[in-house]
């Protein structure tokens, strides 16, 4: 595969971080933190809430329990560019914390609900809370750090998804355990509105002010503005290999306890014993979601970033890599007996979230300051609006056409991951010269 040399260095010295950045950095990786745990205090308790709102033996279940992950996607991907196009235009701290707190009150009223479709309702407001922070805060982070250095501070902000999983997973599991599964969504409530007004008090960066050249004009961004989105390779791939990535992620995350409690060790979920299991299993697998992806998310931002000089796609390669590496550890996992296969688990979520960083970047570097947060917006759309938006439901609706396997549904897992590592790697030919093009003037 043939890689496109850098394109010759700007004679402008690039510029240092902005002021105040790794305060505002602190804040949004807290705040992106409590997203996550949001999200996977779902996932872990799943089975509990099925039981209480639909008891035993309905074959509907998994599939109604996949609509909230649905629920919460739809909202978040058809709001994003909404909060996108606005981010472009008013102050961007702003809405990130109306945002905090929509999301934390919808969070809270989760606990609240007493039948199915009350706690559908709810999933929709944490979806629009949280879609104005995703396509928002990657744009300051952007005015705040320079070129060089956004793999590796892109990667700290967005360890947030396997820190904050581990933490919904084992928080999740613990009170559930210790008082019912409602506790847990109470407990994000407070936080949630304390890092909202924390994010309303932050000062706003200019827009551009890291990577715009001298003489470029800063203007606001025109709608015909994004049709360059589609003449820009690196944008393309990036997101097609991120949906297909996010399917699969998707799909895994909110599964996986169930996965291995009731279908690989047979726990009986209506009892004690069930319960404790499925605690057990929540815990295991949001340490190993913690070490590995913590761990895979760092390696990931600062390979790429130290391989940049002398592989100008290394955004693309580390990712390509890391999920074809990843694709066999996930599928021996499906067939090795539980624990041992815990030990395949673990490289399998390492390798796979080595793009997390890095992937993230890209929409950065490759788009123009007046566009990006629409960028972001857009990319948002497309990865769940294709990608987990319904694979939760529709691995749900294989494994009842399996007669329950859920093995069969986590093969369609596995060959997402290995799509997601073939359209990166050709990806990496494009990036240097659309990081190129991204600080000239559109018009």
């Amino acid at each position: 595969m043939s890689v496109v040399l850098p394109a010759a260095a700007s004679s402008e010295p690039e510029r240092p971080i902005a002021k105040g950045a790794r305060a505002s950095l602190a804040v949004l990786i807290a705040i992106n933190l409590f997203n996550y745990v949001d999200r996977y205090i779902l996932s872990v308790n799943e089975p509990l809430i099925a039981r209480d709102f639909f008891g035993e033996g309905n074959a509907n279940t998994d599939f109604y329990m996949g609509l909230l992950a649905t629920a919460f996607m739809v909202s978040y991907m058809v709001t994003a560019p909404i909060f996108g196009w606005l981010a472009d235009r008013t102050r961007r701290w702003a809405i990130m914390a109306i945002g905090v707190i929509i999301w934390s009150l919808a969070s809270g009223a989760s606990g609240l609900a007493q039948v199915f479709w009350v706690m559908l309702a709810t999933r929709v407001f944490v979806g629009i809370g949280e879609a104005a922070y995703g396509p928002t805060a990657p744009t300051v982070i952007s005015d705040l750090f320079p070129v060089s250095k956004r793999g590796s501070v892109m990667a700290w902000f967005y360890l947030a998804i396997p820190v904050g999983s581990a933490i919904g997973y084992g928080f999740g599991g613990v009170m559930a355990k210790l008082f019912d599964w409602r506790a847990s969504f109470y407990a994000v409530v407070i936080p949630g509105i304390i890092l909202g007004i924390i994010a309303f008090l932050r000062p706003e960066p200019a827009r551009g002010q890291l990577d715009l050249k001298s003489g470029t004009p800063k203007r606001k961004m025109r709608l015909k503005d994004c049709k360059v989105l589609l003449k820009t390779p690196s944008y393309l791939l990036a997101t097609a290999g991120y949906t297909a990535s996010t399917f699969a992620v998707g799909g895994i995350s909110f599964w996986m306890p169930r996965y291995v409690a009731k279908f690989r060790m047979g726990a009986d979920l209506a009892t004690q014993d069930g319960k404790d299991t499925l605690s057990q299993v929540g815990l295991i697998f949001g340490a190993i979601t913690a070490v590995a992806g913590l761990t895979a998310t760092l390696a990931g931002g600062y390979a790429s970033d130290k391989l940049k000089k002398r592989y100008p796609g290394s955004y693309f390669l580390v990712s390509g890599l890391g999920a074809l590496v990843g694709f066999p550890f996930f599928v021996a996992a499906l067939f090795v007996p539980f624990p041992y296969a815990w030990g395949l688990v673990f490289p399998a979520i390492f390798f796979i979230f080595l793009h997390i960083g890095p992937i993230n970047t890209i929409p950065a570097n490759v788009t123009h300051p007046s566009i990006r947060a629409s960028a972001y917006a857009i990319l948002i759309l497309f990865i769940h609006l294709f990608g987990d938006a319904f694979s939760p439901p529709l691995i749900g609706k294989i494994n009842g056409m399996a007669g329950g396997n859920m093995n069969a549904g986590f093969m369609v897992v596995s060959v997402m991951i290995l799509l997601a590592g073939v359209l990166w790697l050709w990806g990496a030919r494009f990036l240097a010269a659309d990081t190129a093009r991204a600080s000239t003037s559109l018009d």
